[in-house]
């Protein structure tokens, strides 16, 4: 029979609790009945319960720790009163304690619940957060079906260094997918710039070179805002009008893309241009045309970071993407995701580096 949902916070909380911690408290109260039963009748074997209420705090709410506190001192009067002691001044002073100690695990207990819902509540804002900056991946757009995947190196952050997006417009599909040099908020900021002036031009911009164009000011304005001279962005943008035979790319910087076709894997060759924000550093007519790329059905193209070419083993070794590929012997693109999500993990272990990447293949017509 199914079980209802918990409640997110009750599931955020926990989560955060290691499962043999619940458990402190019964082990405590084991021990003190057992040494009651082993040691002589004259010893008030009570006094271990003095902790159990701040014990019982880091897993159970300030109720149960409150009654966790009454037990302690009710059961600790029984013991007491078995041992003919029960109104000795030490007892007393034990009395004593364990009601303080149960005020300050109540105490404790309360904070620690109000701590995790402040958790569960930022944890949920930057969740949103992501969902508004790295949109999720449609599973088709535009005659094309696709697949994708994106991996902080800091599991705790949701949002790195690298991007991507898909835009299903007037002109076909457009897809970018970058990684911004640097780390923490100042490379999700570029992100974010990057993703927004992506969007912004995306659906009115008829040429694909326009447009990186215009993520290359957008960089290039957010370097001088911040007066990093060093800040820029590797991306490639990809464009398929439905229907076509081919794709266009426009690479600036960025990993090579490849072309899979059954056990084939070839490196997409494309001019190789200066990354987002450096392209005032190039000549004024260097930037030339999209690269076209045949697609024919069964085929798929694998844009990734190098999160994913970089990621190396113990032994230093990078992970070698194109023998894997070849190895799995299939182009279809959750197959080929949900592949690399796992063996990237297994090979390199921790991630160093941001990870993403997208699988577009020509979506079947039947």
């Amino acid at each position: 029979m199914p079980t209802a949902p918990r409640p997110p916070f009750r599931a955020a909380v926990e989560s955060r609790v290691p499962r043999w911690v619940p458990w402190l408290p019964v082990l405590l109260l084991v021990l003190d009945l057992l040494t009651e039963a082993i040691v002589p009748d004259a010893v008030a074997a009570g006094f271990l319960l003095t902790a159990l209420p701040v014990v019982a705090a880091f897993s159970y709410g300030p109720a149960v720790t409150a009654a966790t506190t009454l037990g302690s001192v009710a059961l600790q009067l029984v013991l007491a009163l078995r041992a003919g002691h029960i109104d000795e001044q030490h007892h007393v002073w034990v009395y004593i304690a364990t009601l303080l100690s149960g005020v300050m695990g109540t105490a404790l207990s309360w904070q620690r619940i109000r701590q995790n819902r402040n958790l569960l509540h930022a944890r949920t804002v930057a969740e949103t957060l992501q969902r508004t900056v790295l949109r999720p991946v449609p599973d088709r757009a535009g005659g094309l079906r696709m697949a994708g995947l994106y991996r902080p190196a800091q599991a705790e952050v949701l949002v790195g260094g690298d991007l991507y997006e898909v835009c299903d417009t007037r002109f076909g599909v457009r897809v970018l997918l970058g990684d911004v040099r640097g780390k923490g908020l100042g490379a999700v900021r570029t992100v974010a710039d990057v993703l927004g002036a992506f969007r912004a031009t995306a659906h009115d911009t008829p040429d694909l070179v326009e447009i990186a164009d215009q993520l290359d000011r957008a960089v290039l304005r957010d370097a001088a805002d911040r007066g990093d001279d060093e800040l820029f962005a590797t991306a490639v943008l990809l464009q398929y009008r439905p229907g076509s035979d081919c794709v266009e790319i426009v690479n600036r910087g960025h990993t090579t893309p490849l072309m899979l076709a059954g056990r084939t894997i070839t490196p997409i060759a494309c001019p190789d241009e200066l990354p987002l924000g450096l392209g005032h550093l190039a000549p004024a007519d260097d930037h030339g045309k999209p690269t076209a790329v045949a697609l024919p059905p069964g085929s798929t193209v694998l844009l990734y970071t190098d999160g994913v070419s970089e990621a190396r083993n113990a032994a230093g070794t990078f992970y070698p993407l194109a023998p894997r590929l070849a190895a799995l012997g299939t182009t279809s693109p959750d197959r080929v995701v949900t592949f690399l999500a796992q063996d990237v993990h297994d090979y390199a272990g921790l991630l160093a580096d941001d990870l993403a990447l997208l699988a577009l293949t020509p979506d079947d017509p039947t």
